[in-house]
């Protein structure tokens, strides 16, 4: 094949400016954007939401709809011009030299159509290939994207897949041609914290395998220092920092990037002693950019009648560094090992009494083994929640992980009184709510159980004012004896959240996703809550967005006493803030303890695993590489014994083959930290810590 013939650079984008034309103006989403990617490199692009991450990928991709243009700048792949090329010279380079692998795999797959055909459809349309050899080919991916009994998955239609393998079939499908450039637009976002690491390290795996250079776009910075050489940082439409990982994660050169890391959770960062900083401000709207620098008015060292002069600021080079670039006025006048001011510690709040308690709780759910006929016949038994024990008090915050399907939502419905328990106990207050479901409720009760979901999109009304929304949950709690006292209330509501109180004239389309969910909180403090139950509720936002929100839900649960459940898999998040962690798997609580006991060894094996998945954004720390094999079984037909014991690494340390005839006993470890795990104390003993960082 003519693919190895060239050797200069695969990818070079160069002053690239890209347009949206709308009937009232021009729109420029791109401006003066340059990246190169090197043959066999992996180039990383970050940036908040809106910063233009996307619309690049698409630009080479030449599809940008029938309103989108490039004015400006030239994409050249391999030495030739793309603007220069012929739609009929495009459709053979996209898909075979150049494959883009997106955000969401079902949008990329035919649900109607047996995995196995959609593979080979690629060689046989690119490459002329015959059904033979493009059958052997699909077969040659699938097994090296790991999927297990591969000759199945290619007789399988894409539902009868998980995410993770949905996934990897993407990948496998952009790998088919052996592509010289692939591009991934956020491809693990959907996922869970161990298939994403299992998805990384594929990913990475095929790339030298294959000899593919790679455009990453990512918001999670920790995953761009796992995957890629080079990194490049967007803000609002422009590049504003590129260079190796090294260069840019330890010797940051514009205020942008700088910020970007001080709001996201690093291993040492507390919540009252070294509390994150949020960015402030908001993202300006591509029509709306300032004079100047365009982060200029959300910079710490930002200078009136320089920073915003009626100029465009050029990227510059910074001397000694490997193609390290800056677009900054001041970044030579910048001292940039200054620590940054510890903003004013927190005061802990002060732990109170137990306020809930569950007592070995039992969710099961019914379901007709072939649910799909009609489901006549047999009953299958679903165990969503098994003998889940734990108590929450007053001002503590509790965090829940484990991977989708590991019974976290089912609980919180439960406690909501979305669903009625099976069996066991929920004491609020002393009171059983186990078995009381939400329309029985009295208002004092559903005033006090509240929750904020992860999509703060889904949870508003779209046709009625913020102001208005708040106001209603108070009528519903029974808040306030007349409309003015309970317009007053929101108005608090809204300072309660550090939303200007303008915003409650607003509809819910004019508010960004951090301001929506800012009124998803504002609503759940509405009836007096003394417990949220946070559903993923920062993981739908940007970097920036995460800590300014994180940090209200702090503040307030500070002023309110709150006890705070804080589901997630995001365990960077969870050691910030959270006092006690509860790690499920399979409707099993597997382990519990205080937040320094869970993430120091000894560990769950689990546990461990699911630490070593987390990427962090910090070049000083060694973390242990544990790729769990396999996908999560089925709460339908759990394995025998340990829930755990078909992924487990440190099974065969266990005598006698136990772990697959016996669920463990759940056992003490510490005051307080207990595992459900059959390994001997000697072995947890033997447990060395995942996660080291680096002695400076």
């Amino acid at each position: 094949m003519a693919k190895l013939d060239y050797d200069g650079p695969i990818l070079e984008i160069d002053e690239l400016s890209i347009s949206f034309f709308t009937r009232l103006r021009e729109i420029p989403a791109v401006m003066d954007f340059s990246v190169t990617v090197q043959p066999g490199e992996a180039v990383g692009l970050v940036g908040e939401s809106g910063c233009g991450k996307s619309t690049v990928a698409l630009g080479v991709m030449r599809d940008l709809g029938k309103n989108g243009r490039i004015v400006g700048g030239s994409i050249k792949f391999k030495g030739r011009d793309m603007g220069q090329m012929t739609d009929e010279e495009l459709r053979d380079i996209r898909g075979s030299e150049i494959a883009m692998i997106y955000q969401e795999p079902m949008a990329s797959l035919n649900p109607a159509m047996k995995i196995g055909k959609q593979l080979m459809e690629v060689p046989m349309i690119h490459q002329g290939a015959s059904e033979k050899e493009a059958y052997d080919r699909a077969l040659q991916v699938v097994t090296d994207v790991k999927l297990p009994d591969p000759k199945r998955i290619l007789e399988s239609f894409p539902h009868q897949l998980s995410g993770g393998q949905q996934q990897r079939i993407v990948i496998a499908m952009a790998l088919m041609s052996e592509p010289s450039l692939l591009i991934l637009d956020e491809p693990t976002t959907a996922l869970d914290v161990t298939v994403e690491a299992a998805v990384v390290e594929l990913v990475k795996e095929l790339g030298k395998k294959y000899g593919t250079s790679m455009l990453f776009i990512s918001h999670n910075l920790g995953l761009v220092l796992e995957t890629c050489d080079r990194i490049c940082v967007m803000y609002s439409g422009e590049a504003v920092e590129t260079g190796s990982i090294e260069d840019v994660f330890d010797k940051m050169q514009h205020p942008y990037t700088q910020a970007l890391f001080r709001s996201i959770p690093l291993p040492g960062a507390d919540k009252n002693s070294r509390p994150l900083k949020a960015i402030p401000g908001n993202f300006p709207l591509p029509h709306e950019r300032p004079l100047g620098c365009n982060f200029g008015p959300r910079c710490d060292y930002f200078e009136d009648g320089r920073c915003n002069q009626n100029i465009s600021i050029p990227m510059e080079a910074i001397a000694g560094d490997d193609r390290h670039w800056s677009r900054c006025l001041k970044f030579k006048e910048i001292d940039w090992d200054v620590p940054m001011e510890v903003i004013a510690q927190k005061e802990k709040g002060e732990v109170g009494d137990v306020v809930l308690k569950m007592d070995n709780l039992k969710k099961y759910y019914e379901v007709a083994a072939n649910a799909l006929f009609g489901g006549v016949g047999e009953k299958k038994v679903v165990k969503a929640n098994e003998t889940l024990s734990f108590e929450a008090r007053e001002s503590e915050t509790l965090a829940i992980v484990g991977e989708s399907g590991c019974g976290k939502s089912t609980f919180a419905k439960v406690l909501m009184g979305l669903e009625t328990a099976t069996d066991g106990q929920i004491l609020l207050d002393n009171r059983n709510i186990e078995q009381v479901p939400i329309e029985v409720r009295d208002a004092k009760t559903v005033g006090e159980v509240q929750m904020v979901f992860q999509n703060p999109f889904d949870t508003l009304n779209p046709s009625m004012t913020v102001g208005r929304q708040i106001m209603r949950a108070l009528e519903i709690f029974g808040v306030g004896d007349s409309d003015a006292a309970r317009k007053q209330r929101m108005l608090e509501l809204l300072d309660l959240v550090k939303l200007p109180r303008a915003f409650a004239d607003r509809m819910p389309r004019q508010l960004s996703g951090g301001q929506k969910q800012r009124v998803g909180i504002a609503r759940a403090f509405a009836g007096g809550a003394r417990i949220v139950v946070a559903d993923e509720p920062v993981s739908a936002l940007d970097v920036s967005v995460q800590a300014a929100v994180t940090d209200l839900l702090m503040e307030i649960q500070r002023e309110e006493k709150t006890t705070l459940l804080f589901i997630s898999h995001d365990l960077s998040i969870v050691r910030y803030l959270s006092d006690r962690v509860m790690v499920m798997y399979l409707g099993h609580v597997v382990e519990l303890g205080s937040t320094d006991q869970v993430f120091s060894p000894p560990y769950h094996p689990y546990t461990e695993a699911l630490l070593s998945a987390v990427p962090i954004a910090d070049t000083s720390v060694e973390k242990q590489h544990i790729v769990l094999e396999g996908d999560i079984p089925s709460a339908m037909n759990p394995p025998p014994g340990c829930p755990f014991q078909t992924r487990c690494r440190w099974k065969d340390k266990v005598p006698g083959g136990l772990c697959e005839k016996e669920v463990p006993p759940v056992r003490m470890l510490d005051e307080g930290h207990q595992v459900k795990c059959h390994l001997s104390d000697e072995v947890l003993e033997q447990m060395t810590p995942v996660i080291k960082v680096a002695a400076e």
